[in-house]
């Protein structure tokens, strides 16, 4: 299997942990904090997916499905449209409420275009450097694995949380 096809493979795993955390919930449900200072299904889901979205866009040269797409829009949220969560604060985590079928439209969109650029890779484009400002520098490989942690953490949580609410909520 080459390196593209293990990436590709990751991400998918990323899609069916998202799917088997949101799909069938309502937005009560999506919303729903254990404490006012957690986070949600909707944020947890937003956020992994603006995650890959800006990255994945951003090492590939191409815009954001949040802004090209209509994404943005459709959610309405009062965010920046570059905002991605990270630093958000309880506030902010609680004004991310969204319908399962908006957060699946919006994570299969990013979910497509992250495929269609990850098919293109061969081993050797791994190795390019897509970000100075770390020491060492960060590789397109690298970056990658770095989006299938953060979103992977992301999407368990979601899921230990779809747990949480079925077998605690009326």
């Amino acid at each position: 299997m080459s390196s593209a096809g293990v990436l590709l493979d990751a991400f998918g795993r990323i899609r069916e942990v998202v799917h088997e955390a949101v799909d069938g919930l309502g937005e009560k449900e999506l919303g729903f904090r254990v404490d006012p200072g957690a986070n949600s299904i909707s944020w947890l889901v937003w956020h992994l997916t603006r995650v890959q979205d800006d990255h994945v866009a951003d090492v590939a040269g191409l815009e954001q499905v949040w802004t090209a797409d209509g994404w943005y829009e459709r959610f309405g949220l009062p965010v920046g449209k570059r905002a991605t969560g990270y630093g958000d604060s309880a506030d902010d985590v609680a004004v991310v409420q969204a319908s399962a079928e908006l957060l699946t439209g919006y994570y299969d969109a990013v979910h497509e275009q992250s495929l269609r650029y990850i098919e293109t890779l061969a081993d050797q484009d791994l190795t390019r450097i897509v970000d100075t400002r770390w020491d060492p520098p960060v590789t397109l490989g690298v970056r990658l694995v770095s989006v299938i942690s953060d979103d992977l953490q992301h999407a368990g949580q979601a899921a230990y949380l779809r747990g949480v609410i079925l077998r605690t909520q009326p």
